[in-house]
């Protein structure tokens, strides 16, 4: 029973994390703050949060995508938070948003391919074609967003706007 409400609310705030994600994302690359920031920022907190509460059945992938989760969302959220962004605080925060954002999006993908049986019968083992041709592009379009956000938002200047 914990593990199916754990299962069920973890997945729900993952789902709002990568919905919240992408107007940041693209606000980025209007160089505006998005008003779904803080939502974003929350509930990518709790994602990684409530990722280690499963039970432990010894180091997966999935736990290893955790950690470095983790060690990016630091940084992240400290830029946002506590440096006005200021300085390479305001990279930090574009490359590390951009990155959380794509491996929230890598998991659903991951996740998808497991749980969702159409997609399951294309890739039972999850190394075949369909698998990585979805997982190559997100990581070509992460990539190219990721870059284009890093130099119009990333690189600061007067023109930042916050979207009311």
């Amino acid at each position: 029973m914990y593990v199916t409400a754990l299962t069920v609310f973890h997945t729900l705030i993952s789902l709002v994390a990568i919905v919240s994600g992408i107007p940041v994302l693209f606000g980025f690359l209007r160089n505006e703050t998005s008003r779904w920031t803080t939502t974003y920022v929350a509930t990518t907190g709790l994602t990684l949060i409530t990722s280690f509460l499963f039970p432990y059945n010894g180091f997966t992938p999935a736990i290893g995508v955790g950690i470095l989760c983790i060690f990016i969302f630091l940084p992240t959220a400290y830029a946002k938070y506590r440096t006005s962004l200021t300085g390479i605080w305001r990279l930090v925060w574009v490359v590390g948003a951009t990155a959380l954002l794509y491996f929230n999006c890598f998991v659903l993908i991951v996740q998808s391919f497991l749980k969702v049986p159409p997609l399951h019968a294309l890739a039972p083992a999850g190394n075949e074609p369909p698998f990585a041709v979805a997982q190559g592009v997100l990581l070509v379009v992460a990539i190219v967003l990721g870059f284009l956000a890093a130099r119009r938002f990333g690189a600061g200047g007067p023109t930042l706007r916050a979207v009311r």
